[in-house]
């Protein structure tokens, strides 16, 4: 039996340095050799059309091709697939192939296409030993394309966000509104020639092994009892697996993933609700039969769906998991024990990464599993990821106009929220003693205090990494921490003392993608910007003998309310910032643009 596509295609790396080379992620139904192929080659060569427009640029695309973005450049990880050597000056021959590997029963393949042409547009099919499965032949949706930039790249265009509860609504109209992915993708579809983003930034969340839906939970009842534990959270790999096929078969989605590069963290529903809030919570875990289990098949599934496609060709082809895997007739149990590893030793392994995209760089951090969770000694990043994190910023100075730091969870939050996790966190380290210390806990699982601000020492080492990046005659134009988690948007930005940094440093926080939240929780993030808020929030930070935060802050935007999408256009020294809200009427849903700014309009 021929082999089938079972998930994918994903267009995850696309190259900002040379626009010679981009990945692509599928999984199959069998073993078998994929094969991305660049339309208008014969068989085994590929070549493609290009539009002659990179991102950022004008829309424009040739005559039959569907104009659709483009991705990211040089990094900093762990990784996989090489491509090929003595790549093209143009895209006409253009494509790459990779032998599927195995895990858990499950197939497949990270694929390097090497040969594109830089500022084109080129459209792409895929094959399974020599089978084309991708378009499908009945598709309503323009061609999958790879765009890349021109090299020097001016400009990118970055869309994110984060929380994507991806279950189909159980009645035509769903009660927590249009998805934010799929309205993108809509209107990318109707609109070839409308704006559209160079890049995706997903900020954590992708899927939800802790709230599945019920056409989900039907299936689990057909492997497993409900009634015993995880009940209907995810047990295992192939468990997982159902999840991100229910997020990523959604039609929609799968297209707009398959033609925009994307870039990924995870966060904790990814995992578990409250993942690593504690070193208490993780003895508590690890003392129940299931979460072992859970715990390994999390970081499997994340590290094959998401993570390897974070990294360039040059990670990956230095990444000894990757090449462990790929030589094993199975790869489970190399990846096993890598989650294993991950597990038992967080400091063992990164998940952060760097892109850089022309002259912006993205740093995207791991908040999740680097934690130090030592109460008289806790840290958002352990000491090497600290460094790294500081390495990457600070490295070759002047060499990018804008730096962005994706961390799921807000570096800023409303100044009462703020307080109230500072607070929290003096009474779990045993400030006010061990009654308080036990409320303090108790508090911090149900409340979810566990952002930036529940790390003080974290908190001032990241604003202080900010300030020095953002001085200096050599410093960006602008520096912007890129958050979700907290089902709602927003725009702060700190009040320094002086000297103030010369770049605009913004807090920029967007979520969810589609998710809802409760109305108690609106009111509490309103209650945490007011003026009696933040009374309230110092005189708890007092009773706790928390300190003040090094910098004031405030918000310039917000607080939103609805499945969202943030976008950035970056081009040169200037910066302009859009939030789109989705909305549905007569003729559907649809995105509207519910505020728009200028962040920075340098030469």
């Amino acid at each position: 039996m021929a082999a089938g596509l079972r998930l994918g295609p994903l267009l995850r790396y696309v190259d900002w340095e040379t626009g010679e080379h981009a990945t692509v992620w599928i999984e199959a139904d069998r073993p078998c050799t994929a094969e991305v192929r660049c339309l208008g080659a014969p068989p085994g060569e590929g070549s493609g059309k290009g539009s002659g427009q990179g991102p950022g640029e004008a829309p424009g695309p040739a005559a039959g091709d569907a104009e659709a973005p483009g991705g990211p450049s040089a990094a900093s990880s762990k990784g996989t697939a090489v491509p090929s050597k003595g790549a093209a000056v143009s895209s006409k021959g253009a494509g790459g192939s990779a032998r599927t590997f195995q895990i858990e029963g499950h197939h497949y393949a990270l694929i390097p296409v090497s040969g594109l042409a830089p500022a084109a547009s080129t459209e792409y099919e895929v094959l399974l030993d020599g089978r084309r499965v991708w378009p499908p032949a009945d598709s309503p949706y323009p061609p999958s394309v790879i765009r890349t930039p021109a090299i020097p790249a001016q400009s990118v265009r970055v869309s994110f966000g984060s929380c994507r509860w991806s279950a189909p609504p159980a009645r035509k109209q769903d009660p927590i509104g249009p998805d934010a992915l799929d309205t993108l993708a809509e209107r990318m579809a109707a609109e070839p020639e409308s704006e559209r983003p160079d890049l995706l930034v997903l900020l954590g969340d992708q899927v939800y092994a802790d709230a599945t839906s019920q056409e989900t939970q039907r299936w689990l009842a057909t492997r497993r009892d409900l009634s015993e534990p995880p009940w209907t959270q995810v047990a295992d790999y192939e468990e997982y697996t159902r999840l991100y096929e229910e997020s990523w078969l959604d039609p929609e989605v799968r297209w707009l993933l398959s033609t925009v590069p994307s870039c990924m963290i995870f966060d904790d529903h990814d995992v578990i609700d409250d993942w690593n809030t504690s070193a208490s919570w993780v003895a508590e875990m690890r003392a129940t039969p299931w979460w072992r289990e859970r715990i390994l098949s999390g970081l499997m599934s994340y590290w094959v769906h998401q993570h390897l496609g974070n990294l360039s060709p040059a990670e990956l082809a230095d990444d000894p998991v990757y090449a462990a895997v790929r030589d094993a007739p199975d790869g489970t149990q190399a990846l096993r024990a890598f989650a294993a590893r991950a597990d038992a030793d967080p400091a063992s392994v990164r998940w952060s990464y760097r892109r850089d995209f022309g002259r912006t760089r993205l740093l995207m951090i791991d908040t999740r599993g680097a934690r130090v969770l030592d109460e008289r000694h806790r840290a958002m990043l352990d000491a090497e990821e600290t460094s790294w994190l500081r390495d990457q910023a600070l490295q070759a100075p002047g060499s990018y106009d804008h730096l962005l730091i994706g961390t799921s969870l807000p570096w800023l939050l409303p100044p009462a929220i703020h307080d109230v996790e500072g607070w929290n966190a003096a009474l779990c380290r045993g400030e006010r003693g061990a009654r308080w210390a036990r409320v303090g806990e108790t508090l911090r699982r149900r409340a979810d205090l566990e952002h930036w601000a529940a790390f003080p020492s974290s908190f001032e080492e990241l604003t202080a990494l900010i300030r020095e990046v953002g001085s200096g005659p050599l410093a960006p134009s602008t520096v912007c921490v890129l958050s979700g988690d907290v089902h709602h948007a927003y725009v702060a930005e700190p009040g320094w003392p002086d000297p103030a940094p010369t770049a605009r440093v913004l807090q920029l926080t967007c979520s969810p993608v589609h998710n809802a939240i409760h109305a108690s929780m609106r009111v509490g993030f309103r209650f945490g910007w007011s003026r009696a808020g933040r009374r309230l929030g110092r005189a708890m930070a007092r009773h706790g003998r928390a300190g003040r935060p090094v910098v004031r802050w405030d918000k310039s935007g917000g607080p939103w309310f609805g499945n969202q999408l943030m976008t950035l256009t970056l081009n040169g020294r200037s910066a302009e910032l859009r939030l789109d809200q989705t909305a549905t009427d007569r003729t559907g849903a649809r995105l509207l643009t519910v505020d728009e700014r200028i962040l920075t309009d340098g030469p």
